[in-house]
């Protein structure tokens, strides 16, 4: 069980970190502006929490499973996806010199002015960024920030697989192709 755990994990959270990052290169360095998008990607590669689960209660369990076990694999998975998330996230950080921090806020500030926010709305968003930049150069800020930017995803995800797979007709296990 701590095999699938860790290998789904770790595959989970590489997808997504690799994910979000692949955008941030594809939009030129600049952090993406579709949240969604984010969260799509995240959705996707947390979707490894049911192939584990599932993997783990057909062959190891025989097709059943009850929704507490289910739901603590799943929960595992996640949290193995997102520590691996943070984990990677940081070497990103450090490898492009802190920098994404700068881009975010000069991404946000450039939104606000194409909205034609100004004068004092504008200050205050510029002093927003400010003591979000001090904020996020702080690792105890930066990393349980960047945990609960996915773990949240994982957890909604385990709870949907639990349920799902604890019915033994959800996806049944397929018998063993016999060789004739």
């Amino acid at each position: 069980m701590t095999r699938t755990i860790l290998t789904y994990g770790l595959i989970s959270g590489l997808i997504i970190i690799f994910g979000i990052i692949g955008t941030i290169a594809l939009n030129g360095g600049a952090p993406h502006d579709n949240v969604w998008l984010g969260y799509l990607i995240m959705l996707v590669a947390l979707s490894s929490i049911l192939v584990g689960v599932k993997q783990h209660r057909d062959q190891a369990l025989g097709g059943v499973i009850r929704f507490g076990p289910a739901f603590l694999m799943g929960l595992a998975i996640a949290l193995v996806a997102s520590l691996a998330y943070v984990a990677v996230w940081e070497v990103y950080l450090a490898a492009t010199h802190y920098q994404f921090m700068d881009a975010y806020a000069a991404q946000v500030l450039a939104a606000k002015r194409a909205a034609g926010v100004t004068g004092p709305a504008y200050a205050k968003a510029v002093a927003e960024m400010e003591t979000l930049r001090a904020q996020y150069a702080n690792p105890l800020f930066r990393l349980p920030m960047t945990f609960v930017e996915i773990f949240p995803v994982g957890l909604l995800v385990a709870l949907v697989s639990a349920a799902l797979l604890r019915a033994p007709g959800f996806l049944p296990a397929r018998p063993p192709v016999s060789a004739a």
